[in-house]
């Protein structure tokens, strides 16, 4: 059985793998905040278990059994999520280190009750999709708001980043999932968008912000 830290490695290196399921030991050690030769040690002994694919110098690879286990961690922290959110009323800007906690709990039933109690959701409280008891993933093709054109109006699905500091921002600017927004203007020079949504008009976006939202 995994431990707290090994778990923390699996779900890093499923978040941070490429196109092609690499992950470069240097990009895992930067996002765990861990050294290097700490990273490498870890690694090693997820391989031994037979999670990772890991070769000197080389890119890491999740095996076939290591991306299910990173999956089902994932599940278990973004199904904590959404019941905080829907049952127990958290903001979504609340429910990340609470998951960060719960996901670590060893009881599958458990998990399974609170998937059953809300109806079994697809998304987390940001539009991320939750991996299915199996470690799958339901596929989302959604775009990035600055991908967008004038004229278009398009709704929130999902953030591409959720930072509490991004959550905040949108917070404070009465935007959520399902908020419907239509776009005015994009800014040829730098990319911003003039857009409008319910209560507030000709609100402009810089790319960065435009960059993190997700929208169909």
């Amino acid at each position: 059985m995994a431990t707290v830290t090994e778990e923390n490695y699996l779900k890093a290196l499923i978040s941070l793998a490429d196109a092609e399921d690499k992950v470069a030991v240097s990009e895992l050690s930067r996002a765990l905040g861990v050294s290097k030769p700490s990273a490498n040690s870890m690694v090693r002994k997820l391989a031994d278990a037979g999670l990772v694919r890991y070769e000197k110098y080389k890119p890491l690879r999740l095996t076939a059994a290591g991306r299910k286990a990173a999956a089902l961690i994932v599940r278990k922290h973004r199904l904590t999520e959404m019941f905080l959110v829907e049952r127990m009323g958290f903001g979504w800007e609340e429910v990340h280190a609470i998951a960060e906690q719960i996901e670590h709990v060893k009881s599958p039933v458990f998990f399974s009750r609170m998937d059953e109690l809300m109806g079994f959701p697809t998304i987390d409280p940001h539009g991320s999709p939750i991996p299915d008891k199996d470690g799958n993933y339901v596929k989302t093709h959604h775009r990035r708001l600055s991908d967008c054109d004038s004229g278009q109006t398009v709704t929130i699905v999902a953030l591409a980043h959720d930072s509490n500091e991004f959550l905040h921002f949108l917070n404070d600017r009465d935007l959520k999932l399902k908020s419907v927004l239509t776009i005015h203007h994009r800014e040829a020079f730098d990319g911003s968008l003039t857009v409008s949504y319910s209560g507030h008009d000709n609100v402009v976006f810089s790319k960065i912000v435009a960059d993190r939202i997700l929208v169909r």
